[in-house]
């Protein structure tokens, strides 16, 4: 008879579907991969799950559910399977892929990636999850909801300026136009009336609130947008990491010893993370002497301001992590000796 130590369920989670794979690890840590299948990502399709990993497994034996973090999509799964008691571990999406990187994997599909995951989950000792505070979901709903309402005000204004350039403007269309705009324009401030009411009923995010702002650039919606997309960083366990997750990380084209294409940010990350960054990197470089000082230093050495701009905004995601984790209130001598500038 196989003694087992392990039973995992890898998840590649979609909108719409779950491509699941089984795979088991026996005493000898011999892995077998030994069934696969697809479910609607609802709460029928998880019951379905459920009854087909235990009719496949064996009762002598935990299962592990795990999955990657693919925005909100796998996050109805989760708390279904937290609900009823069992064991879900949450991967970052960097990891899998690093992962895959050292996997004989030629094509990347929905079922080798469920089958990566499986066999990622049985040959590390993951992280049980629990469930984030509801403030960090509730934030996070509400910081996307004014990145999208800014975005279309953007796009209203870029509108008015075009109808007001024409030789004879539509003052009915410029009317309507401005209503949506005035109508925009309440909505973000009842958000942000929303926002200050959820940071005000939690003291402990009063209190992490207060130390990220105290690093130049970064205000109260960036803080706020930081601790939602990070679930108040519960995954992330180093500034390399958190990097990454936000997309921020630098890749390089190589074959052999010469590299092929110029370095760049890999963007395979948190899209949010990286555009709440954005403005606090130059508000940064404008009013404080050390940013300041390190991004002309970056600009004459490669002379790519974008790529200065990149650099410091890395360098403020990883001064948030820091903050987060010590309670320590910015201090320009001891924190910028901490973390090293990416050239």
């Amino acid at each position: 008879m196989i003694n087992l130590l392990k039973q995992t369920v890898g998840i590649d989670v979609a909108k719409d579907e779950l491509v699941v794979s089984l795979g088991q690890m026996d005493q000898d840590t011999n892995i077998e991969l030994i069934a696969g299948k697809t479910f609607s990502n609802n709460k029928k399709g998880f019951s379905q799950l459920i009854q087909w990993t235990e009719k496949l497994f064996s009762d002598q034996v935990k299962i592990l559910y795990a999955m990657e973090a693919t925005g909100v999509y796998h996050e109805a799964l989760a708390y279904y399977l937290s609900d009823r008691g069992d064991l879900v571990s949450i991967i970052l999406p960097n990891k899998i892929s690093n992962y895959v990187r050292t996997l004989d994997v030629k094509t990347i599909t929905d079922k080798s990636a469920s089958q990566a995951i499986t066999r990622f989950g049985l040959e590390r000792k993951l992280e049980i999850w629990q469930r984030p505070k509801k403030v960090f979901k509730d934030l996070r709903q509400l910081t996307r909801e004014r990145d999208q309402l800014i975005g279309e005000r953007t796009m209203l204004k870029n509108q008015l300026h075009a109808e007001l350039a024409e030789a004879f403007p539509n003052e009915r269309s410029i009317s309507r136009v401005n209503e949506r705009i005035t109508l925009l324009n309440r909505q973000e401030k009842d958000i942000k009336a929303e926002l200050a009411e959820l940071i005000k009923n939690d003291p402990q995010l009063v209190k992490q609130v207060k130390t990220i702002t105290s690093i130049p650039g970064i205000g109260t919606l960036t803080a706020v947008t930081v601790l939602a997309e990070t679930n108040g960083f519960e995954l992330i366990r180093s500034k390399k990491q958190l990097v990454s997750y936000a997309g921020l990380d630098v890749q390089e084209k190589q074959s052999g010893t010469s590299v092929k294409g110029k370095p760049r940010i890999s963007k395979k990350g948190n899209k949010h993370l990286r555009k709440a960054m954005h403005l606090p990197a130059l508000a940064a470089i404008r009013n404080d002497e050390r940013f300041r000082a390190v991004f002309a230093r970056l600009i004459a050495k490669h002379g790519i301001k974008m790529k200065a701009i990149v650099a410091i905004q890395r360098k403020l995601l990883e001064l948030t992590y820091i903050i987060a984790k010590t309670g320590q209130i910015y201090d320009i001598g001891y924190l910028h000796k901490a973390i090293e500038i990416p050239f």
